[in-house]
């Protein structure tokens, strides 16, 4: 390849959380683990520590909506100069780990001012947050670990215990909705949390197999109203198309945002036991998504739903909502493994388990 252009894998991750969740430990362990696996590893340092050491920051400038202007654009010119980086090295897997990414700014402005800085930047809610291809969210030692709560690590830190677990939930709210969320909570000691993480990251990169542990609730039809009320929860419509594929695979051709701003995805799916599926999924521009729904398989029809992603309990929960269930919907929830004790959202109802049951797969759906 030395004659021609390379073209690495790349993959951007954002590590976020609230204040003393361990980030800064959590970007050295993952330098370590993945370099030995053979990747290059690229961190974006967070924008804001810069930005408030050197003297920018919202009680400095006119308006926190000036300071975050500034800090939006930055950070995203950041990622783009990173990228286009990462595009010349001589490398054939980099992995790009951005310590915050842009929608953590969300959580530091009202709904008012969010949208304008969205303007500002040229950007709308759906495609910034997809940008990154996961997002594995450390919760702050101010929730279940606060005696190791400490200000003194960070110059920018600021917050009361109380503010840190405030300010955690509102950073988790600001990223609820993007498909590969994770959360790293404290109910294990640090050592077995930075290891949770690794594994977690790992699982997304295929090394060795990317694994996906979930289970599936079949749930009465919830309180739509309260679920759009909740500031944990967002709302997606996905609409996906089967493609035609081998036999025991599954590939999924998948569109999801709302209010007209889509990401596009392609997935496909082996089963591997018990609630265990090998999961490969890339984004794909729109494009590309056109010129793939050519190859889709007229057996299965079309699926559209509208999705509710909420919070609760240190898990993410997907609640699919079925134009042709009025009384029903679904339910599911990713987990470390099967044995995982899941506390529900207090508002959900689960009728029954239905993990290992066919009938209530999105493939088989699309054949009602």
């Amino acid at each position: 390849m030395s004659e021609s252009k390379r073209h690495p894998a790349i993959t951007k991750v954002v590590i976020t959380g609230g204040p003393c969740a361990g980030k800064s430990t959590a970007l050295s362990w993952i330098n370590n683990a993945f370099t030995s696996k053979g990747y290059k590893v690229l961190v974006v340092p967070e924008t804001a520590t810069e930005f408030i050491t050197g003297g920018v920051a919202p009680w400095t400038c006119g308006t926190n909506e000036e300071y975050q202007k500034c800090q939006m654009s930055l950070q995203l010119e950041k990622e783009r100069l990173f990228e286009y980086a990462a595009g010349t090295m001589d490398a054939e897997r980099i992995l790009i780990v951005c310590d915050r990414g842009a929608m953590d700014n969300k959580a530091y402005m009202t709904d008012e001012e969010f949208q304008r800085v969205l303007q500002f930047v040229g950007r709308d809610e759906t495609t910034l947050r997809d940008s990154y291809d996961a997002v594995f969210h450390l919760v702050t030692a101010a929730k279940g670990a606060e005696q190791f709560y400490t200000k003194e690590n960070n110059a920018a830190r600021y917050e009361t215990v109380e503010e840190a677990r405030v300010l955690d939930d509102k950073l988790l709210a600001s990223w609820n909705g993007h498909p590969h969320l994770r959360i790293i909570d404290n109910k294990t000691d640090f050592s077995v949390k930075m290891h949770r993480l690794i594994s977690e990251m790992t699982a997304l990169l295929g090394e060795p197999e990317p694994y996906e542990v979930e289970r599936k609730y079949l749930i009465a039809f919830p309180d739509l109203a309260q679920l759009e009320k909740m500031p944990s929860c967002r709302k997606v419509e996905i609409s996906q198309v089967y493609l035609k594929a081998a036999p025991g695979e599954v590939i999924r051709l998948r569109q999801r945002g709302i209010d007209g701003h889509y990401s596009y995805y392609v997935t496909t799916r082996r089963p591997a036991g018990e609630g265990k599926r090998i999961e490969i999924e890339r984004m794909i521009s729109q494009s590309e998504y056109l010129r793939l729904m050519m190859d889709a398989d007229l057996s299965y029809h079309p699926i559209r739903k509208t999705r509710y992603c909420l919070t609760h309990a240190c898990h993410v929960f997907n609640i699919d909502i079925y134009p042709f269930w009025q009384d029903q919907a679904l339910m599911e929830t990713e987990l470390y493994d099967m044995d995982e004790a899941v506390e529900f959202p207090p508002m959900i109802q689960v009728l029954q388990e239905v993990t290992m049951d066919p009938r209530y797969r999105n493939h088989a759906l699309a054949r009602l």
